[in-house]
């Protein structure tokens, strides 16, 4: 039987601002987030070819390869390009700055380890950066040991925190980007702009160095 899907010609396949952070935004692993994840650790944009599906997604089925595109494209997760995009180029201490600056409306943020020290910072102080480096890892420690009531007992799935003022808006929001065996958290003052290519590009920055080598 033939399948009711069609390639579109001369495309690039990226995933989109909401695609990048369903890849990353959870351990937990489905096909999706493998094939996102899969995406986001190649050099360049890769053409939209039933080949090229069925290597990103580990697949020699026809049919499902294109129900996996179609159902992630319905969720607006994985967008067709024009022309090649090649990986940002550049050390990330150098590109990290730059791409975290357009993810928060003020331009403060900052880009935390496991282990509470920041990699790279946007309009924080060194002090205040330090600060909220290790204030990720602590949250980080006691939402893992809470996980329990939180997603069995509340149905709560987000890894996100925040401390917010009296309208309960987020004053500064602690999102956690998991890649590999890798734990970082996006610490932003003010409100987050994750819809932005820039995010795209640090995910994709961030799955280059630490993602890829494993895969």
């Amino acid at each position: 039987m033939s399948s009711e899907y069609t390639l579109t010609e001369g495309l690039y396949l990226h995933p989109t601002p909401a695609g990048a952070y369903y890849a990353v935004s959870s351990l937990e692993t489905d096909k999706p987030r493998q094939f996102l994840r899969k995406l986001l650790q190649q050099p360049e944009t890769q053409a939209l070819n039933l080949e090229n599906l069925q290597r990103l997604m580990a697949s020699d089925d026809e049919e499902k390869c294109l129900e996996l595109l179609h159902h992630c494209q319905k969720l607006r997760w994985v967008q067709g390009l024009h022309s090649v995009l090649e990986y940002p180029s550049g050390s990330l201490e150098d590109i990290l700055p730059g791409l975290l600056s357009k993810v928060s409306e003020n331009g403060k943020v900052l880009l935390a380890e496991k282990q509470g020290f920041y990699l790279a910072t946007h309009g924080f102080p060194h002090e205040v950066a330090e600060e909220l480096s290790a204030l990720s890892a602590e949250i980080a420690t006691v939402h893992e040991r809470r996980a329990g009531l939180l997603i069995n007992n509340m149905g709560l799935t987000s890894h996100a925190w925040a401390i917010v003022d009296v309208f309960g808006n987020s004053d500064v929001g602690f999102w956690p980007l998991f890649i590999a065996n890798n734990r970082f958290v996006i610490a932003i003052y003010g409100i987050p702009h994750f819809n932005q290519p820039e995010f795209v590009s640090l995910v994709w920055a961030l799955s280059i160095r630490y993602a890829a080598k494993e895969g």
